[in-house]
């Protein structure tokens, strides 16, 4: 089968500096990537790709079998879900939970005079219950706490049943207690046969889901180790990625860095 996502020989430039540098990678089904990498290494600009609110300036982005430039990017934005902290500026102040969630039904920020039927309700009480804010439905989203809002995010990117889940750093910001229930709603959703393929982006191997199958490491824009996570993740390549002498650990399918 095509891989769901493919970029080849992918550049992105930004005042003449190339962002993304000759970028190839692929995703297939049933695969759960992450992407690490130091800062400005290209890992949201890649998110960016994928999810179609950016076009390459050269090369070729192919998602779901589309290709940027080639379709309508409106159809592939219907068929991704992503969770970020650029969309919380789209976001109505006064909006409620719920109406967060059953607004991405049609690709919206914010419910206007679309009619929702009694699937939408139900698939967006499922999607809170399965994250864990079920019962803050009825609350304004911006009167909620960072883990919250985190996990309301992410049922929204999941309420139009997408092919393909973003995750921008979605545990960054909270603490142990916060950062370890979502993980594991991530770990168990991500289990699910059903479940879309999913790309995480993080700064920190304590934020890698356990279950991520492979793993894409980026530096100045270009791939710098990219594979089965078991293989590619080593101390040796985080030791060259990061200029110091660093000793990886894992357990129970989680991973740790500590420098030596």
């Amino acid at each position: 089968m095509p891989p769901l996502v493919a970029l080849e020989d992918v550049t992105v430039l930004r005042s003449g500096k190339a962002i993304i540098d000759r970028l190839s990678w692929s995703v297939n089904i049933g695969e759960r990537w992450v992407i690490i990498g130091p800062n400005g290494a290209g890992k949201t600009t890649v998110l960016s790709l994928l999810s179609s609110y950016l076009f390459p300036s050269s090369g070729s982005v192919s998602i779901l079998g589309d290709t940027l430039g080639r379709v309508d990017s409106a159809e592939i934005k219907m068929r991704v879900g992503m969770t970020s902290a650029s969309l919380l500026s789209l976001l109505p102040e006064d909006e409620r939970v719920g109406d967060i969630v059953l607004s991405s039904a049609y690709a919206v920020f914010g419910r206007w005079n679309e009619e929702y039927d009694p699937w939408d309700e139900s698939r967006s009480s499922a999607l809170l219950a399965t994250l864990g804010v079920k019962e803050l439905r009825d609350r304004l989203f911006f009167t909620l706490s960072e883990g919250e809002k985190k996990r309301v995010m992410i049922a929204r990117a999941l309420m139009p049943d997408p092919e393909l889940l973003l995750m921008d750093e979605p545990a960054a910001g909270l603490d142990l207690g916060g950062r370890e229930d979502l993980l594991q709603r991530i770990s168990a959703f991500a289990a699910d046969p059903s479940a879309p393929a999913t790309i995480t982006v993080t700064h920190h191997l304590e934020e890698i889901p356990a279950g991520t199958s492979h793993i894409l490491v980026l530096k100045s824009g270009r791939s710098f180790a990219q594979g089965p996570i078991g293989a590619t993740l080593t101390s040796e390549m985080l030791s060259e990625l990061y200029g110091i002498p660093l000793q990886l650990g894992s357990h129970l399918g989680r991973y740790f860095a500590r420098a030596i």
